[in-house]
């Protein structure tokens, strides 16, 4: 399921907190986006045709929540990414960020614990 940098924010919100109704999800949303609430309740709309979320019925106004879960559309995209910009590889992923972007020490000492656990079948 393909989702937009702008639908994923209002995603975002549902998936910290849900069922929200539309001015909820604006509320949330606030000043941080600077979106008119028409373009909410749009990309709104254009997630539950997608069927990332659902609607239900409460009075006079709607409920959305997720359907689409975070941690399967983070593997979605993180997998995309890599198809797309290192063959499906991790280690060239790794190797442009330490050649283009210091890693820290904390970032080193990350990895090589997780190598570490996937070397000794932990993960």
């Amino acid at each position: 399921m393909q989702i937009s940098e702008a639908e994923s924010v209002v995603m975002d919100v549902l998936w910290q907190r849900h069922p929200l109704a539309a001015d909820e999800v604006v509320a949330a949303l606030g000043d941080a986006q600077q979106w008119q609430e028409a373009t909410i309740k749009t990309l709104l709309n254009r997630l539950l045709n997608k069927g990332a979320i659902t609607a239900a019925k409460d009075g006079r106004r709607y409920l959305y929540a997720p359907v689409l879960r975070r941690e399967d559309w983070v593997l979605d995209e993180s997998e995309s990414l890599l198809d797309r910009l290192f063959g499906g590889r991790v280690a060239p992923l790794v190797a442009h960020f330490s050649q283009h972007r210091k890693l820290s020490r904390k970032d080193i000492a990350e990895l090589r614990q997780l190598l570490e656990e996937i070397d000794d079948g932990k993960r």
